[in-house]
């Protein structure tokens, strides 16, 4: 399986680099008031693609902080619980049918 991955990484690398040799052309993007960037196609792409991760990464920022938050909470709430009934941590409760 390890050899499978391995084969797998090194054909995503051969493909990507061969997308990277075939748009190798400079490109011009055009900003407001007069400013211009010079660079290559692969290069252009490559910026958007890692302000995109970026950006995606800080939009789920907030949900996955808030979730640990809730989650600390309910931990902490059940420790509680098992204290108050004088339930060891490291013990087993039955089953309870419901």
């Amino acid at each position: 399986m390890r050899y499978l991955i391995w084969l797998l990484r090194i054909a995503v690398f051969i493909v990507l680099l061969g997308f990277a040799i075939k748009n190798d052309q400079p490109v011009t993007l055009r900003y407001f008031l007069g400013y211009e960037w010079n660079a290559s196609l692969v290069v252009v792409l490559l910026c958007f693609f890692a302000a995109g991760a970026v950006i995606g990464i800080l939009a789920m920022l907030g949900p996955v902080l808030r979730l640990r938050r809730q989650l600390s909470v309910a931990q902490r709430d059940v420790k509680s619980k098992n204290r108050i009934a004088h339930v060891d941590e490291t013990s087993e409760l039955p089953i309870q049918p419901s």
